[in-house]
């Protein structure tokens, strides 16, 4: 890993709708752009670890926390926000805005977890602007991939999956573990106009996210973001608002794969991660002649030397196509 570079500049860019997106940049301002995408949906940028997967002297690298979290405006949880205007659609066209705003032709896309989906997502509508992709942690959040994480998986999280339907069951919106999806159960509990009930659905969710992404980690630990109640409720809408409709993609990332042609790309993914299983990267690997897939067979959803893999990957791909500006 590098260290990590200072930022050096920031704003805010109004898009539409009232929204304006929280941007930033460090490292070289003539070196190859490179932006990341954070995960979630509902995630952000936090503290900027995100740059240490970057050599600050020969790369540009811009972060920006997705629209509706994080520094971003406004939040999802403001009384009256309309979710329709948050979909995968409107966060592709906040990326172009951003492109255009900072001047970047091309640029090298980095997204782990939700921003690998994002990433592939975006490359797949604007090919003519991405250098290649770097995909950590990768997701593809279609039909099958969602009912893994919030149903499948509970069968080696069985204590948890139990605790989490017995609290929408309990909630009395018609929910039926045996009949109904649980994402959108949550999704509807995330939007309910009683804040409690919003509160304590974000709670339940929470704990479900701590243990299944854990396998590899050490055992179950509580993210200490979940102290904080605004990015707790920012985080459980979005994330279930965006699986209750498979990241409002469709056709699926996976039969989109002709759009990727020519586009280079380093997929890594730890063998351990449970809550994404390795079929996903290998199966998109496998339909994307130039991708390169890496498996780490001791991490999970990220680790250190799934870390020092993503710093090489950058640095390669930036060997690839040139040290100079895109």
């Amino acid at each position: 890993m590098f260290d990590r570079a200072e930022t050096r500049d920031s704003g805010m860019l109004a898009v539409d709708d009232g929204h304006e997106i929280y941007w930033e940049e460090a490292g070289n301002p003539a070196g190859t752009p490179a932006v990341y995408l954070h995960g979630g949906p509902g995630g952000t940028l936090g503290t900027g670890d995100y740059r240490k997967a970057f050599d600050p002297s020969r790369f540009r690298i811009i972060g920006l926390d997705q629209r509706g979290c994080g520094r971003s405006t406004p939040h999802v949880t403001v009384p009256g926000y309309d979710l329709n205007r948050n979909t995968t659609a409107h966060l592709i066209d906040d990326l172009e805005r951003l492109r255009e705003h900072l001047h970047v032709d091309r640029w090298l896309v980095n997204g782990a977890s939700w921003g690998s989906t994002l990433a592939l997502a975006y490359a797949q509508t604007h090919p003519e602007r991405v250098l290649g992709i770097v995909a950590v942690a990768v997701t593809t959040t279609d039909r099958s991939q969602v009912d893994w994480i919030t149903e499948t998986v509970g069968a080696i999280f069985p204590e948890a999956w139990q605790r989490l339907a017995d609290h929408a069951e309990q909630a009395d919106i018609g929910y039926r573990r045996d009949h109904d999806r649980i994402v959108e159960a949550y999704a509807q509990l995330m939007t309910h106009p009683d804040p409690a009930t919003r509160d304590a659905a974000s709670h339940a969710w929470a704990e479900w996210e701590d243990h299944h992404i854990s396998i590899g980690t050490g055992g179950v630990r509580r993210d200490p973001r979940w102290e904080d109640d605004e990015y707790r409720h920012v985080f459980a809408t979005l994330v279930t608002h965006y699986w209750a409709h498979d990241a409002f993609l469709a056709p699926p990332i996976l039969e989109r794969m002709d759009r990727l042609v020519g586009v280079p790309a380093t997929l890594i993914h730890g063998r351990r991660d449970v809550s994404g299983p390795a079929i996903t990267p290998w199966r998109l690997h496998q339909a994307w002649p130039g991708s390169e897939l890496l498996i780490d067979e001791g991490q999970g959803h990220g680790g250190e030397t799934m870390t020092e893999a993503w710093c090489s990957a950058n640095t390669r791909h930036v060997d690839e196509a040139g040290s100079g500006p895109s």
